[in-house]
C-alpha cells in the first residue's frame, strides 16, 4: 500500500517506522533516526536523510545491515520465507523459476562469495538479468573486504531507492527508471509501418530466454507503451523480432514466395538501467536497418 510523502510528514513517529521499516532490509532503526529529520520536502531529501543514517551507522552497526539480507536464489532461505520486497526482487529476476544449470552457477557463485568475505552478496537485482548477476558476482569476487563492504553499501540504496519509489508518492521522483522503445519505418513507401507484431525477449547463457513484452505498432510505427518503462531496463541482452512479411503482404507490396524478409530479429545489450535505449527498425521488402537512439 502506497503512502504520500504528507501522510508520513504528519503521522506519528511509530507510525512512520512501521511504515518505511523495510525500505532497508529488517533495519527499522533506520526508519527512526531518519524521522527526526521531518518534515521532508520530497522523497529525494527523504532517501539522502536516510542513506546519511547509513553514511553514519558504526561499521557493526552497517555490517549487520549486510547481513540482514538473503542470499540469491537459496532455496532453503526462500522456504523459511523472504520479505514480501525480496521476494518480489528476486522473482522479477526469475530466481524462483531458475533451470538446474543457472541454479548450480548461483549455488557456486554464493558459496564462493561467503566464503571468502563471510556476508551475502548483495545487488540491486531489478537493475539485472540473471546473466548479468552471474557476471557482476565473477567481477566483485577478487575485491577485498573493505571494497565489497561499501559496494554492498552501495547496493542496498540503491535497493533502498526504487522501495521508496514504489512505496511513497511524492511531488518529486527518484531517478531510477530507465526505458526501452522502439519503432518501425517502411522505408519502402516513407511512411511509419503501422501494425507491426514486436516481441521483446530477454536471452539468457544458461537458461530458457523469456518473453518480456509483445506490442503492435500504431499509427506512428511506435508502440502505444515503452517495451520497458517505469523500472529500471535490466543490464543484459534481448532480442527484438519484428514481423514484416505479414505487413508487406497486407499492402500488396510485390513480394517473393516464400518473402525474403518475414520476420527479422535484432540482437542487442543494455548496460545503462536508468537510461533510454531506443532501438529502431529502418525496412523494405529485401533490406533493413537499425541505429542506437536515445
Amino acid at each position: 500500500m502506497q503512502r504520500s510523502l504528507s501522510e508520513l510528514n504528519g503521522c506519528s513517529r511509530d507510525d512512520f517506522v512501521a511504515s518505511l521499516a523495510n525500505i532497508f532490509e529488517c533495519s527499522p532503526w533506520i526508519a527512526e533516526q531518519a524521522a527526526a529529520a521531518r518534515p521532508f520536502a520530497g522523497v529525494k531529501p527523504l532517501l539522502a536523510a536516510m542513506k546519511d543514517t547509513v553514511d553514519r551507522a558504526p561499521a557493526e552497526q552497517r555490517m549487520t545491515l549486510i547481513k540482514a539480507h538473503p542470499d540469491l536464489a537459496n532455496k532453503t532461505q526462500r522456504a523459511a520465507g523472504l520479505t514480501a520486497e525480496s521476494t518480489s526482487e528476486q522473482n522479477s529476476l526469475g530466481l524462483d523459476r531458475l533451470s538446474d544449470a543457472e541454479f548450480e552457477a548461483f549455488e557456486r557463485v554464493n558459496n564462493a562469495y561467503r566464503a571468502k568475505f563471510g556476508f551475502p552478496y548483495i545487488v540491486c537485482v531489478r537493475r539485472h538479468t540473471k546473466d548479468s548477476v552471474l557476471r557482476d558476482f565473477e567481477r566483485r569476487l577478487p575485491n577485498d573486504v573493505a571494497t565489497e563492504t561499501q559496494t554492498s553499501i552501495n547496493e542496498i540504496c540503491r535497493i533502498a531507492a526504487l522501495r521508496l519509489d514504489q512505496f511513497v508518492v511524492s511531488d518529486d521522483r527518484l531517478a531510477v527508471h530507465g526505458r526501452l522503445s522502439t519503432h518501425v519505418l517502411d522505408t519502402h513507401s516513407g511512411k511509419p509501418a503501422v501494425g507491426i507484431s514486436v516481441v521483446l525477449t530477454e536471452l539468457s547463457d544458461l537458461g530458457e530466454a523469456r518473453v518480456i513484452a509483445r506490442a503492435v505498432t500504431n499509427s506512428d510505427g511506435r508502440t502505444d507503451q515503452p517495451l520497458i518503462g517505469g523500472r529500471p531496463v535490466p543490464i543484459g541482452r534481448y532480442e527484438l523480432m519484428f514481423s514484416v512479411g505479414e505487413y508487406f503482404a497486407g499492402r500488396g507490396v510485390p513480394m517473393s514466395d516464400p518473402p525474403f524478409l518475414d520476420q527479422i530479429p535484432l540482437r542487442f545489450s543494455v548496460s545503462d538501467p536508468e537510461g533510454h535505449l531506443h532501438v529502431p527498425l529502418l525496412v523494405t521488402p529485401w533490406s533493413y536497418g537499425t541505429y542506437r537512439g536515445s
